[in-house]
């Protein structure tokens, strides 16, 4: 029998009526003879009794805590998920077992907080599938081979999912979430953006890494270093999703390529701050290596990167404009800051060489009365600098320009 991953996030486990539906999601997995391995998120979200945040609040910012230690309470949640969804399966007649991550065979790197996996020995899993148990994994954590339980950052138990995806050779991993699939914009912005029926590894991940929520980049990356097949979808709705495979050129090689059909989605980040320095020309390669070193050294992850020989500009998140000011300090560099920033991102796999398509976006936004501040492209992806009061103003505009309200 083909294994099928199925992983539940926190919306999905929250209350009974969700865990209800879950069990219902895998008996129909059974049901058409396929095998199915599930992984859970903590229940709910910040504020609910058992959420990953609600945990890490118990601890007391006087008193401070170990990290390692952190990563213990902050695996709790899926342990919790994980054993009620097991015992809630048996007794819909599902023969099911919890299993942690480090049951499951997940190791880490020493990371805590943020760890990467290094290694997965799916043997266990696998041992109790081929009894006709259904393995019901804690998402979200891993171990490392000393033994600690670590956690995998934000999106973690989506990199889970995939991770045994990958380790157990899966048909596909399915990705449950409270949206019907990965959306053209986000629908709270723009209420006719629609769900993507199919999209490649690249375009997912660059939407996630630009601002989408619906799965994490570092997921993302993982299923196409490996080719695991994705669909994202609805827990609460009967709806076929967005399917995440190979390049979107193998499935639709011409029509993608026309200007009006480049961009798949629009996907915006706020919250940041621009900086702008001054150079002299005296020591501008030395100033420019020097900064860049130090916000790395201290931790801090710059974007929108322009370099002049005189001057330079970059983003970077707003909690991390301190430490960033107090390097431009150190250094002795003359700099302005300009916050309430936001970064609005096209997205598609087609925009590489194909002319008209940043006139068309830059047509857009003008129209739309918005100032661009910054901008940077790739082959993917074309982002703009823009006021952050005038974000949502820029992806209803794009959002029309592209035509990415109809099917």
């Amino acid at each position: 029998m083909g294994i099928v991953v199925q992983k539940f996030g926190g919306t999905s486990v929250r209350d009974d009526k969700g865990r209800r539906k879950v069990v219902s999601l895998v008996s129909r997995i059974m049901e058409q003879g396929q095998q199915a391995l599930v992984v859970v998120s903590a229940m709910g979200r910040q504020g609910e009794p058992y959420a990953t945040d609600t945990l890490l609040g118990l601890l007391s910012p006087s008193q401070g805590s170990d990290a390692r230690e952190r990563d213990l309470l902050a695996s709790c949640g899926e342990l919790i998920s994980a054993t009620v969804i097991a015992s809630m399966l048996r007794s819909a007649g599902i023969r099911a077992q919890a299993f942690s991550g480090t049951e499951s065979g997940i190791f880490t790197d020493e990371n805590y907080g943020n760890a990467r996996i290094v290694e997965v020995d799916p043997s266990r899993l696998l041992n109790a599938v081929e009894d006709g148990i259904v393995p019901v994994v804690a998402g979200f954590q891993g171990v490392t081979r000393g033994g600690s339980v670590t956690t995998l950052g934000r999106g973690g138990s989506d990199t889970t999912a995939i991770a045994l995806g990958a380790a157990v050779d899966a048909e596909v991993v399915e990705i449950y979430t409270d949206v019907d699939g990965i959306k053209t914009a986000d629908p709270r912005i723009v209420p006719s953006a629609r769900t993507i029926a199919k999209m490649d590894y690249e375009e997912v991940f660059q939407l996630a890494n630009l601002g989408a929520r619906v799965i994490h980049p570092r997921a993302v990356e993982l299923a196409r270093q490996f080719s695991v097949p994705l669909v994202v979808r609805s827990t609460f709705e009967d709806s076929p999703g967005t399917h995440i495979g190979a390049s979107r050129a193998m499935w639709d090689p011409w029509s993608h390529r026309q200007p009006d059909r480049a961009v798949t989605g629009i996907t915006q980040l706020s919250g940041l701050v621009q900086v702008r320095f001054e150079l002299t020309k005296k020591s501008a390669e030395l100033d420019r290596t020097t900064l860049f070193e130090e916000l790395g050294r201290v931790g801090v992850s710059v974007d929108l990167i322009n370099l002049f020989p005189d001057e330079g500009y970059f983003c970077v998140p707003q909690h991390n404009r301190e430490l960033c000011e107090d390097v431009l300090a150190k250094l002795g560099l003359v700099h302005r800051v300009e916050a309430l920033r936001a970064k609005v991102s096209v997205v598609g796999s087609a925009i590489q060489g194909l002319p008209g398509v940043l006139g068309r976006v830059l047509a857009a936004v003008r129209d739309a009365g918005v100032e661009v501040l910054q901008s940077a492209d790739s082959h993917s992806t074309i982002s703009l600098l823009v006021h952050e009061s005038a974000m949502e103003a820029a992806v209803v505009a794009l959002h029309g320009k592209f035509g990415l309200d109809r099917d």
